[in-house]
C-alpha cells in the first residue's frame, strides 16, 4: 500500500531531502500513520530515521530557516521542532529492554523492525517510508491495517510480555480503546486481567494522564466499563468500584449507583467537553456507599452523601494527581450542591431558598444545572420529561431572583472595617457574627444588599448586642 497521496504537507518534502542529504532511511511512524488511515486530524508526527534523530532534527531546522528551535533531549536521543501547527518529534530506530522493577528500557541502537517491535499496539507500529525510492509506501508487519478495519487493540508481540515492559500500556489499551470506539482483542485483555499488580511500578503522573483522556472521550462510559472489568479500576480507582452492585433486603432495592454514575458521565458529555465538570459526573454519588443505610418504611437511604462527597473530592483529587486548585474546588461544590436544584422544584418554593442556590453557586450556576440534568437517569421517559421540565421551572424562577436580586457571587456592602469603625472594635469573632447576620437577612430577603439598609440593619444588631456606636453613617 502507498500512502504518497496523503503525505501532503511540505514538511514530509523536508524531512526526505534532510535524510537524503545525510544518506539515511526515514520513516512516519505510529499515531499519525493511525490517523491517516481513519481519516482522523493529528498534528502530532513522529519521525523513524536509522541513524540519528537529533542530526535528522537539526538538518529539518536548517531547511525551515534560521527561526526554526530544535529541542534536544539528549539522554533519550530524542528531538521536537514545533513548525506551524504541527509538532514534530525526531528519533533514532531503537530496541529495548526493560528491568522487572522499572518501566524505564535499556535502549540500544536497532533496526525499523526492532523499533516497530517496541510499539505498544499493532495500529500504532504502522510506518511510511519517506525516502526517494520508496517514498509513501506502508510498512505493516503487525497487520495492524486489518486491526484498524476490524477495530481491534492488538499488542504486536506476547501481550504478557507488553504489558509487563511497560504496564501504563494497558491505561493507553484502554484510552485508545475509549477514543476510538474499538474492542481490545481477546488475549490482549486477558493479559491485562493478569498484569493488574505490574502497574505499582508506573507514577500517577502518567496514569491521570491516560484517565483524563478517557474522561474526554467522546462515550466515556465504554473505556470506564473495561476499565472495570480488567481490574484495573480496582487498583487506580477503588472509590469508584465501590458504587458497583445492587443489595436487595426484601422487596426493597437500590439502583446500581456505578451504571448511574456512567450514565451521568455520558449524559454530560453530550453537553460538554469541560474534563473538570466531567469529573463531577464521576464523583457527585462517590460516597454513597458510605452513606448507604437501610429503613423499613422507606428502603435504602443515602442521607448526606453530596456533602460526605464533597470532603472526599479533596483525598481522591490528591491520590490521584489532579491538580489541588480551582479546578478541585469546582468540583467540591458541585458534587456538594448536587440535590439543591432538585429540592427546588416544589411549588411553594420560597425566593430564600433560591437565592441561598444562587449565592453558593455563584458562577457555576450552569455548570450545576446541567450536572442535574445529566443526573436524571431513569428509564421511565414520563419521569424524565417532568424532572426536566420543573428544572426548566426552577431557571425560570433563579433568573427572576437573580433580575430582582443580584444576589449571584454578591458581596456584602459593609466590610469587617466599615463594622469596626462603628463600633470600635478590634477583630474578633464579634465581626464575623455581625457580617453572617447580614448576609443572612439579605438571602431571607429581609433586606436589599445596600449600604442605606444595611447599615440601618447592622446598627440595629450593635444596640441589640449592647455595643457602643462611636461612629454612624447615617
Amino acid at each position: 500500500m502507498n500512502l504518497a497521496v496523503h503525505l501532503t504537507n511540505p514538511i514530509f518534502k523536508t524531512v526526505a531531502a534532510a535524510a537524503k542529504t545525510l544518506g539515511i532511511e526515514a520513516y512516519v511512524v505510529g499515531g499519525y500513520v493511525r490517523d491517516i488511515l481513519l481519516e482522523r486530524k493529528s498534528y502530532d508526527i513522529d519521525f523513524v530515521c536509522i541513524g540519528s534523530g537529533i542530526a535528522l532534527a537539526e538538518t529539518v531546522a536548517k531547511e525551515l530557516g534560521p527561526s526554526t528551535h530544535v529541542t534536544v533531549f539528549k539522554s533519550f536521543g530524542t528531538a521536537m521542532i514545533k513548525a506551524d501547527n504541527l509538532a514534530l518529534e525526531f528519533v533514532g530506530a531503537r530496541k529495548e529492554s526493560y528491568q522487572r522493577n522499572s518501566r524505564k528500557p535499556i535502549v540500544e541502537d536497532g533496526s525499523l523492525e526492532d523499533d516497530q517491535n517496541r510499539r505498544d499496539f499493532t495500529i500504532n507500529a504502522l510506518a511510511i517510508c519517506l525516502n526517494e525510492s520508496k517514498f509513501g509506501e506502508l510498512i505493516d508487519p503487525f497487520e495492524g491495517v486489518k486491526d484498524l478495519k476490524r477495530k481491534i487493540i492488538r499488542t504486536p508481540l506476547d501481550p504478557e510480555v507488553t504489558f509487563s515492559d511497560d504496564p501504563l500500556r494497558m491505561m493507553r489499551a484502554l484510552r485508545f480503546a475509549s477514543q476510538l470506539k474499538f474492542d481490545i482483542e481477546a488475549d490482549t485483555f486477558d493479559a491485562m486481567t493478569k498484569m493488574t499488580d505490574r502497574m505499582e511500578i508506573v507514577s500517577d503522573e502518567r496514569v491521570i494522564v491516560e484517565l483524563n483522556k478517557m474522561v474526554l472521550a467522546d462515550k466515556p462510559s465504554y473505556g470506564f466499563k473495561l476499565f472495570f472489568f480488567s481490574g484495573l479500576m480496582h487498583k487506580i480507582f477503588p472509590e469508584l468500584v465501590a458504587l458497583q452492585g445492587v443489595e436487595s433486603i426484601g422487596d426493597k432495592s437500590h439502583k446500581d449507583n456505578f451504571y448511574h454514575t456512567l450514565q451521568v458521565l455520558d449524559n454530560i458529555s453530550l453537553h460538554t467537553q469541560d474534563l473538570w465538570l466531567r469529573w463531577a459526573a464521576i464523583l457527585h454519588d462517590i460516597a454513597k456507599p458510605a452513606t448507604k443505610r437501610f429503613n423499613k418504611k422507606v428502603g435504602w437511604t443515602f442521607h448526606g452523601h453530596e456533602d460526605k462527597g464533597a470532603r472526599m473530592v479533596p483525598k481522591i483529587f490528591r491520590r490521584l494527581k489532579l491538580p489541588m486548585n480551582e479546578h478541585m474546588r469546582f468540583v467540591q461544590k458541585l458534587v456538594k450542591l448536587h440535590l439543591r436544584p432538585i429540592a427546588l422544584v416544589k411549588v411553594d418554593i420560597t425566593d430564600s431558598a433560591i437565592r441561598r442556590l444562587l449565592f453558593e453557586a455563584g458562577e457555576d450556576t450552569e455548570a450545576l444545572m446541567t450536572l442535574c440534568r445529566a443526573d436524571i437517569t431513569s428509564k421511565n421517559e414520563t419521569k424524565v420529561k417532568r424532572y426536566l421540565q420543573n428544572f426548566n421551572k426552577v431557571e425560570r424562577r433563579m433568573a427572576e431572583v437573580e433580575e430582582n436580586d443580584k444576589i449571584r457571587n454578591f458581596q456584602p456592602v459593609i466590610t469587617g472595617e466599615i463594622i469596626m469603625n462603628t463600633f470600635e472594635l478590634s477583630p474578633g469573632k464579634e465581626i464575623g457574627e455581625i457580617k453572617e447576620a447580614l448576609k443572612e437577612a439579605v438571602l431571607e430577603g429581609r433586606i436589599r444588599n445596600e449600604i442605606s439598609e444595611a447599615m440601618d440593619f447592622m446598627l440595629k444588631l450593635g444596640r441589640d448586642k449592647g455595643l457602643t456606636i462611636v461612629r454612624s453613617k447615617k
